[in-house]
């Protein structure tokens, strides 16, 4: 028996491998696809943008620069400063230092990269850690009790302590365990595809918002994506014949240009949905199996990794018979919000994207608000995560947020801390204060003492595996532990 089965190889899945891998499980992952790899996973069309503390999750695991290397020569870290429904920010108005307790961090603060890049980098980890990973698996039954949970592909069982549907917007984990999925209907059909067209040059590159709905046309040439606002009419049983993709581009760009030959096309809508919680029993969900909505702002994946960080270290804890109690419960209580907002966050973009006078008159006022240094940062805070904040009792303003990376007066960053997936307690003062409470608690805590090169006034900082601020204020040995004990227990 497996400690965690987890469905779904994509990059959810494997992170939450990882992170369950670093702390002595024992896991399987299940993934339907028959090999790794394909062609809409790599580059141009499985290109993604990694903000924030989705590239700080891979820095504190010592993986950063394993992706960097693995991304193409086309990512990188990003040049621009985003857009929000299709309106580019200036980046001579972004400014980073507006981000609440910002420190400088040695990886990018946004990049671009490619799934089929995140996923071997992340898969190879993983084996390393003593992940086993089966592809060609089809799941279609997920049965469990008290204790264990069985799930099977028809022909092999495969029994677990837990399992986690990383598998994706039509998860057959969340389906079969019984789920709630709510949310809203699409507004358009969007399409991406890579196509031959006779006329380039008339195409604008970049984001073009036109009366009819949206069209992008990507630096890779002929990698098109198109939102077309029919009420996502169009079914995904329906064949993507280069007649319809070009009607289809020549009504929302209003130019008759011609598609000589589709390589590859796909289509998705703007539908909006969540699982009403992350948990039922010992089934848990993560990424697009909970949530589901629009690639507008590029929050799907990091909403998703993000789930994967929070959960591995709460459920390694529950394996191993060490959470405090109520620890794994913290996870939809954190993430179901993370994903609610993700969801109107894209709502709010398809709002003004709308082609009828309303979303044209939203627009307009949106497009004023952007032109400012205010709204640029506003946006800018969203979309890297920077002023996210998770409600754990603290008035702090720093506790709740994922951790600034701290560097003492050594030269050690909380990132070079973090590496083997255990809590970090950074004691500042001078004296040590908080030595002799972690004494004894190595396997769970890592203790680091000294000054730091900007320490924001604190005296002492806890931070959890996921690199959120758990505590933080002065070394006081009694509140400190208390701190301690709600996250790690006795």
């Amino acid at each position: 028996m497996y400690d965690v089965v987890i469905v779904g190889a994509g990059p959810v899945g494997l992170l939450l491998a990882c992170e369950l891998g670093l702390r002595d499980c024992s896991v399987l992952v299940l993934e339907r696809e028959p090999e790794p790899g394909s062609p809409w996973r790599a580059a141009p069309l499985g290109m993604r943008g990694l903000f924030g503390a989705s590239l700080q999750a891979f820095q504190r695991r010592g993986l950063l620069d394993q992706l960097l290397a693995a991304s193409p020569s086309t990512a990188g870290r990003l040049r621009g400063a985003g857009h929000f429904a299709g309106i580019m920010l200036d980046p001579a108005k972004a400014d980073l230092d507006t981000l609440p307790f910002r420190l400088p961090s040695p990886g990018p603060e946004a990049m671009m990269t490619n799934l089929e890049a995140v996923e071997q980098v992340l898969a190879e980890r993983a084996v390393k850690l003593g992940v086993e990973i089966r592809y060609g698996v089809l799941v279609s039954a997920v049965d469990q009790d008290d204790e264990t949970v069985i799930v099977s592909d028809g022909e092999h069982e495969y029994p677990a302590r837990w399992v986690v549907g990383c598998d994706g917007g039509r998860s057959a984990v969340r389906k079969l365990a019984g789920f709630d999925f709510t949310g809203t209907e699409p507004n358009f059909t969007g399409y991406v595809l890579l196509a031959d067209v006779a006329e380039p040059e008339q195409l604008t590159p970049g984001f073009n918002l036109t009366p009819n709905g949206m069209y992008i046309q990507m630096p890779t040439s002929g990698h098109i994506g198109i939102m077309d606002f029919d009420g996502g009419a169009f079914d995904r049983t329906q064949e993507l014949t280069r007649e319809h993709l070009q009607a289809v581009l020549r009504r929302v760009s209003g130019i008759d240009v011609t598609l000589t030959d589709v390589q590859r096309a796909s289509s998705f809508t703007d539908r909006a949905m969540q699982a009403t919680t992350y948990r039922r029993g010992r089934v848990l969900l993560a990424g697009d199996a909970a949530h589901i909505m629009s690639p507008l702002g590029g929050q799907g994946l990091n909403t998703g990794l993000g789930d994967a960080v929070n959960l591995g270290w709460k459920l390694a804890a529950t394996v191993r018979g060490q959470a405090p109690e109520g620890l794994l419960d913290t996870y939809t209580g954190e993430r179901h919000p993370v994903g609610a907002w993700a969801l109107d966050w894209t709502r709010a973009q398809v709002a003004i994207m709308r082609p009828d006078p309303h979303g044209q008159a939203i627009q307009a006022v949106v497009r004023d608000l952007l032109a400012t240094g205010d709204g640029t940062n506003y946006v800018l805070q969203k979309i890297t995560g920077g002023s996210a904040r998770y409600d754990l009792g603290s008035e702090h303003p720093l506790v709740g947020r994922n951790s600034p990376d701290f560097c003492l007066a050594d030269g050690t960053r909380l990132g070079d801390l973090m590496q083997d997936g255990r809590g970090v307690v950074l004691d500042f003062s001078a004296d040590g204060v908080l030595a002799g409470w972690a004494a004894g608690r190595e396997r769970e805590l890592r203790y680091a003492a000294g000054p730091a090169a900007e320490d924001f006034g604190l005296g002492a900082v806890l931070v959890r595996p996921d690199g959120i601020v758990a505590w933080a204020g002065e070394p006081d040995r009694e509140a400190f532990g208390r701190a301690a004990r709600q996250w790690f227990g006795a």
